[in-house]
Order: structure tokens, then C-alpha cells, then sequence
């Protein structure tokens, strides 16, 4: 897997030691959904102003967001390899989350990045019946990663 991250606006960086940490949850994310991880994925990290626009510009909602997927694929046509899509997470709100929730930045960034990689697989919770499943493989593998609540 080639991981391309770009942090340059991120009012947190991530530390090295939770790349790491990062690769190995996009990997079991791989895994659980039934992916190998002949896979690069591009990795930002990002300002409020940011991820507003983006979610402005793309989604037509004018708010700032946790994270946004932007997958190459349609849903049920992922290949087995190559670019599967961009990653953008908003800093600010990872952190404004993890202290509302009661837990660590780093596990509010694995939780998003694996809701993310799971919305470049094709996955969604817009329907009852699709946010069931896109829930089951989230816990599934925060619990194989040990960072479920």
C-alpha cells in the first residue's frame, strides 16, 4: 500500500508513530471488507476553511465536516488495485470530536480514516440497511485494532 500524506494545514499534525498506526487501520479496513492492499490513497489532513470548501464545492453543504472521502470508483466497481481515492480530514474538528467523546486524537483519526477508506470501498450510511453494515465492519475493525470504545 502507498500512503501519500499531506499535513501541510493541519492545525495538529499527525506524529509519525500514528502513521503507522494509520496504515495498519486502512489495512485491516482492507481486509475485513474483502480488499487486498495493492492500494495508494491519498492522505489529507486540513484546515476548517478547507474542508468547508471542500464540502461547499463538492457536496453542496456550506459546513465544515469531520472527513471527506473522495472515492475513484462507483460503489461495486473497485478494482483490485491501483489509486482507490482521497482522504481529507478536518484537524480542528478530529480534535473538537475526540474531547467530546471522551477519547485521544490519534483514535478519533483512526476512527475517520477507517469510516473513510470504507466510503472509497463503495460503502454509505444513507440507508438504514447500508449504515448497518458500513457500522458492523467499522467496529469490527476498531475492535481488531483495539481502539474501540
Amino acid at each position: 500500500m502507498n500512503l501519500l500524506i499531506d499535513q501541510e494545514e493541519a492545525s495538529k499534525k499527525i506524529e509519525d508513530k500514528d502513521i503507522a498506526q494509520i496504515e495498519k487501520a486502512i489495512e485491516k479496513t482492507l481486509e475485513i471488507a474483502g480488499y487486498g492492499t495493492d492500494y495508494e490513497i491519498s492522505f489529507s489532513v486540513v484546515s476548517e476553511e478547507t474542508i468547508q470548501d471542500l464540502n461547499r464545492d463538492y457536496r453542496d453543504k456550506d459546513q465544515v465536516t469531520d472527513v471527506l472521502s473522495f472515492p475513484l470508483y462507483e460503489a461495486g466497481q473497485v478494482e483490485k488495485s491501483g489509486m482507490l481515492g482521497d482522504v481529507v480530514i478536518c484537524s480542528q474538528r478530529a480534535q473538537d470530536q475526540a474531547q467530546e467523546l471522551g477519547h485521544s486524537y490519534e483514535r478519533e483519526i483512526i476512527y475517520l480514516t477507517v469510516h473513510s477508506i470504507l466510503h472509497l470501498l463503495g460503502y454509505d450510511h444513507e440507508e438504514d440497511e447500508e449504515k448497518t453494515d458500513m457500522r458492523r465492519l467499522e467496529k469490527e475493525v476498531m475492535k481488531d485494532l483495539g481502539v474501540f470504545k
